[in-house]
């Protein structure tokens, strides 16, 4: 019941956000922007193991996972809507992300990058 619960309010916020965005783009993009699903993410770890250190592994993982985020705004911002689909901007966001990820944070290796 409890994992239902997490599922619908975590649904419920993304709904939420693509609702506003019918009616204004810059409103949902100010709430998107917001650490929304981090703390929502934090919320739950907490609840769940109740272990600081792993919501302060989650909390460095999120913030080097900015850069990538980035960059797939920027390709989305200057891509011509007309010559590249959102599909393939995905692609192309998914692939920088892993290299990205790979070459910066060693992606795979054991230390602290979180991923064990």
């Amino acid at each position: 019941m409890y994992l239902v619960f997490k599922i619908l309010l975590t649904a419920i916020v993304v709904v939420l956000i693509s609702e506003i965005a019918k009616r204004s783009t810059l409103i949902a993009g100010v709430v998107a922007s917001l650490p929304l699903t981090s703390l929502l993410a934090f919320l739950w770890m907490y609840y769940d193991v109740q272990d600081t250190g792993s919501i302060r592994d989650l909390s460095i993982n999120i913030f080097l996972m900015i850069p990538p985020s980035l960059t797939f705004f920027v390709v989305l911002g200057i891509e011509d809507s007309a010559s590249t689909s959102i599909p393939e901007l995905l692609r192309l966001f998914i692939s920088k992300s892993i290299i990205w990820e790979s070459d910066t944070v060693g992606f795979g290796q054991s230390g602290n990058s979180g991923i064990n």
